[in-house]
């Protein structure tokens, strides 16, 4: 399949949450355990249960479907990131198939096929100089004699399975025990066509590694990996922090799968995901169920995949628009970023004239809202701050050619940016430790901040490298609303 939107489109999904399926509304959305008023999900709204639907809704924020109105209530919910799915069974592990596309790497077709017994695996060799040998009772090869690239590849093993869920897992991965079962309880939900598990980085000291002596740019990938996406479970819907999940491991329900394009050899997992959710289907990101990942160990070929990655932004934009945008915010709130970042005391004064107006409003917004006037303070600061992390980000990352001349030509502005990689770099450790305060840091905010401004660097680089390739500017324009 080399365009997919060429395939017939996959049909459309049901809506319809079966009986049993049960719902829990994210807490940290009700204001001291009140479910009347939610206040949540992305981008952030206020949401006010009726009487009715609190009746339907248990103390601690659990919801079964059992009629039509649970059903309505447990969906919307789950449609305004406000709640995440609790269901209760799925299928079955035999209604898998897993497809491994691999190249060169017999080593780990043998560790992942040790992982997976008793799922059907076909193992798809993608013109390996070395023809894969992968036996078990339930393994199927296919062997291209040339390379076609991984897109091609996982398209092939998904036409020759006849399941009706297909896993998409690479070589260089090892699924933890039980995923399979943890991702297939989020297909009791028709609407959902991929769910996805968490990309964490291998332990080798299984394999006889030495903790100890693990290189900076391992340590990085195990805790930062661009692979991992993180230890909240949610929908993932582009624009929101979880935008996409990596084709390294995930299950797809056969009937929805549109195909990856074989046009591509990055970002064609982002652009299936995409794809999924325009044509109404949901995504589900599970980090309960795990899968590990062998990343690499030198910062050489970190920074090389990370300019890869970068590259393929420029087709992103090319045709999903404004969903690749390096900056989405308000013109107010961009404004009073802008104002806030020139350090000066003009700037700050303005700044706080936009956000004013911005909490008025948005207190009127509020309307009945217990404490109205509270939370609209701290949802404008709670903007202002992501609106400047995600500024900051930018310059340090899509931006950093610019701000590079801007630098050079001017002292004022070079320490600016000399401080915004520094803030930036500190906030984004402090917020990753932060995230999960039971797991020790793989590493300390210098080693994390030298590894964050190479990692901006090299995806900076690719990005450019692609805007010039392609010719299409769209992958280096921001996105202001009104």
């Amino acid at each position: 399949m080399n365009a997919p939107t060429d395939a017939p489109a996959a049909p459309a999904p049901s809506r319809d949450l079966p009986n049993g399926f049960q719902v829990q509304i994210d807490l940290r959305c009700a204001r001291h355990g009140d479910l009347r008023y939610l206040v949540g999900g992305s981008p952030t709204r206020l949401m006010r249960l009726s009487d009715a639907a609190l009746g339907m809704t248990s103390v601690d924020g659990r919801i079964e479907v059992c009629d039509g109105p649970t059903r309505t209530l447990a969906r919307r919910l789950l449609d305004a990131g406000m709640a995440n799915p609790r269901p209760m069974h799925g299928p079955s592990t035999d209604d898998v198939t897993i497809v491994v596309p691999v190249r060169d790497n017999q080593s780990g077709v043998d560790r992942l096929l040790n992982a997976v017994g008793g799922v059907k695996v076909i193992v798809v060799d993608d013109g390996s100089r070395t023809p894969i040998v992968a036996q078990g009772p339930q393994v199927r090869v296919l062997r291209f004699d040339e390379n076609h690239g991984p897109a091609a590849a996982r398209n092939a093993g998904a036409a020759a399975a006849d399941t009706e869920f297909i896993a998409f897992v690479d070589s260089d991965v090892v699924p933890h025990s039980d995923w399979l079962m943890m991702l297939l309880g989020h297909f009791s939900d028709p609407a959902v066509a991929i769910a996805a598990p968490r990309i964490v980085g291998l332990d080798r000291d299984d394999e006889g590694g030495d903790h100890h002596k693990r290189s900076l740019a391992e340590r990085y990938e195990n805790g930062h990996s661009s692979l991992d996406m993180g230890p909240s479970e949610a929908g993932v819907v582009p624009g929101t922090p979880i935008a996409y999940v990596p084709s390294a491991a995930m299950l797809v329900r056969a009937s929805a799968f549109d195909g990856f394009d074989e046009s591509l050899r990055v970002a064609e997992d982002v652009d299936l995901c995409w794809r999924t959710h325009e044509n109404g289907w949901r995504i589900r990101y599970d980090p309960i169920a795990t899968v590990a990942h062998d990343h690499r160990t030198s910062m050489r070929t970190v920074l090389g995949r990370r300019r890869f990655y970068g590259t393929g932004a420029a087709f992103l934009a090319e045709r999903h628009g404004e969903s690749v945008a390096p900056v989405v915010m308000s013109m107010s709130m961009a404004a009073a970023v802008a104002a806030l970042l020139t350090h000066t005391r003009i700037g700050l004064a303005v700044a706080v004239v936009i956000l004013l107006r911005v909490g008025h409003r948005l207190r009127t917004r509020l309307g009945e809202l217990p404490e109205a006037t509270r939370v609209s303070a701290q949802m404008t600061s709670r903007a202002t701050f992501f609106g400047l992390l995600q500024a900051a980000g930018a310059v340090c990352r899509h931006y950093w050619p610019v701000a590079l001349l801007l630098a050079l030509i001017s002292p004022r502005f070079r320490r600016i940016v000399i401080e915004i990689a520094i803030a930036e770099g500190v906030v984004e450790w402090i917020r990753s430790v932060a995230a999960e305060p039971a797991v020790a840091p793989t590493m300390g905010p210098f080693g994390y901040l030298l590894c964050r401004r190479l990692d901006d660097l090299a995806y900076g680089t690719g990005l450019w490298q692609g805007v010039v390739t392609h010719r299409e500017l769209a992958a280096l324009r921001p996105v202001l609303t009104p």
